[in-house]
């Protein structure tokens, strides 16, 4: 049988997670039980919940915004100019593998 008390910590990494996902029905036990005796956990639930709600209500108002900020032309040129120079050809890799494997065979 798998234990349904935890530690605050669990409760808030358990209550993160089920935000995005179901548990199973022992650690929704055990949260229960832990949020009915933890003000702190309880408060931190109302916190995610709460922020939760926020967010979704602006996502709702704001429909014509991307989920992501917006950058002016000249912000992604250099964004794309420093990821070109970081990015290496596929030659280079296989030039720096067979200096590594040299000698090796």
């Amino acid at each position: 049988m798998k234990h349904w008390m935890f530690s605050c910590k669990e409760v808030t990494q358990m209550v993160s997670e089920s935000m995005n996902r179901d548990l199973p029905r022992y650690q929704r036990i055990g949260i229960w039980i832990h949020l009915m005796i933890c003000k702190f956990c309880s408060r931190y639930r109302q916190h995610l919940m709460s922020l939760r709600k926020v967010l979704r209500s602006q996502a709702l108002y704001d429909e014509d915004s991307e989920p992501y900020a917006k950058l002016p032309p000249n912000a992604r040129e250099r964004i794309k100019r420093s990821l070109h120079r970081q990015v290496r050809p596929p030659q280079y890799y296989s030039a720096l593998y067979r200096l590594t494997t040299i000698g090796y065979s």
